[in-house]
């Protein structure tokens, strides 16, 4: 009988004679090589998620140093994820976290981070690796990613928000489309007064919603200014780190944490890998996945909507007019060719920023008809 499975047998029935209980633990990893800090700091928060989950075996893959903690040794960082991942594969661990690991095209982490507003946990969906090639398609994964992490930590209902970056408007669009197509998303409303499912800064600040959408560029510089903006920036104190690699049969459970995070930001990142594996997350993503391709989702996203930007690079603009009203609600990435659409109608318009994010400008006399085409150009 493998050693490793006698010693687990071993410490179950221990448990069970000194507790009276029997309960499974959570096995995780923890690469220790790579960090800024060195291996001490990343064994140090090892140790204190052994401390303070007794539902959870954490054991080291790199370096041992003078923990007692069990190490699978390796002398490399590449050597760690090359024994991480054949431990993952042969369930040897039913999790790892790790640091500077390269996901395949279509995987992105979900981070979990604190809020400091209020205190409030935040999925911020995602925070490395890409998800699709195209900005709009990966947000929309990046959406579905974050629902799965949310219902795998318990979450039957998760709130979800997509942060006013470029791309948004055309990322809620896609969406409601699932939703018009039976995906059971719920999307969140901003707590600024004119509401919507398009966050602010101060929604995230807040936590206004359970998923921030967003892209993983974004996300990874929002992960490491709520993770460090205490201590100066060199050493991530707060959060869960960047989250597991969620992608459509994508089959291992691999937490990433940035060199810069420290050892409450390890320990965190390894309780965090522990509730995953015990909401089962692999199960909640097949489930997920079964049921957007089953409403067609991918048809959704090939046939999203491309700004028409041939066709209207030689319209001509009308004769100018005074312009006092707005239309919002247009994505960034369309809004010279949604000008260039009501040019080609005759109606004067002027692009422009207001303070909830890019707008068209119109006069009184063509706001409806302006309203109405471009509705019909983005539906």
């Amino acid at each position: 009988m493998d050693r490793n499975l006698m010693a687990d047998i071993l410490e179950q029935v221990a448990d069970f004679l000194e507790k009276g209980e029997y309960r499974k633990k959570v096995r995780v990893g923890i690469t220790t090589l790579g960090s800024e800090h060195g291996t001490e700091e990343i064994i140090r928060g090892a140790e204190l998620a052994q401390k303070l989950y007794d539902d959870v075996e954490v054991v080291l893959i790199g370096a041992k140093g003078n923990s007692s903690l069990h190490c699978y040794e390796a002398e490399t960082l590449e050597g760690c994820h090359c024994l991480m991942e054949e431990l993952l594969d042969k369930h040897e661990i039913d999790a790892c976290v790790t640091m500077h690991y390269n996901f395949p095209l279509g995987v992105s982490t979900v981070g979990r981070l604190i809020t400091p507003a209020k205190g409030r946990e935040i999925l911020l969906a995602t925070t490395t690796g890409t998800a699709a090639a195209d900005r709009v398609e990966a947000m929309v994964k990046n959406a579905v990613y974050g629902n799965i992490v949310a219902k795998a930590l318990g979450i039957k209902e998760p709130t979800v928000g997509i942060l006013n970056v470029d791309g948004a408007r055309q990322v809620e669009r896609v969406l409601n489309q699932l939703k018009e197509r039976g995906y059971p998303i719920k999307f969140a409303q901003s707590l600024r007064e004119d509401g919507g499912v398009v966050m602010r800064g101060n929604d995230l600040l807040a936590a206004s919603c359970d998923v921030m959408v967003t892209d993983t560029l974004t996300g990874n510089l929002l992960v490491k200014i709520l993770s460090a903006f205490t201590t100066g920036g060199d050493y991530e104190s707060i959060g869960f780190g960047y989250g597991p690699g969620i992608g459509e049969g994508y089959d291992r459970i691999i937490m990433i944490l940035s060199r810069a995070s420290g050892a409450p930001v390890a320990a965190n990142a390894i309780k965090f890998a522990a509730d995953l594996v015990k909401g089962n997350l692999k199960e909640v993503a097949s489930k997920e996945f079964e049921m957007l391709n089953r409403i067609g989702w991918k048809d959704v996203l090939s046939k999203k909507e491309k700004a028409p930007a041939a066709e209207l690079q030689e319209v001509k603009m009308p004769d100018p007019k005074p312009v006092a009203e707005e239309i919002s609600g247009i994505d960034v990435l369309e809004l010279e060719d949604m000008v260039k659409l009501l040019w080609s109608h005759g109606i004067y318009a002027e692009s422009g920023m207001g303070c909830t994010g890019p707008v068209i400008r119109v006069s009184e006399e063509d706001l409806e008809e302006a309203m109405k085409l471009l509705q019909e150009a983005m539906q």
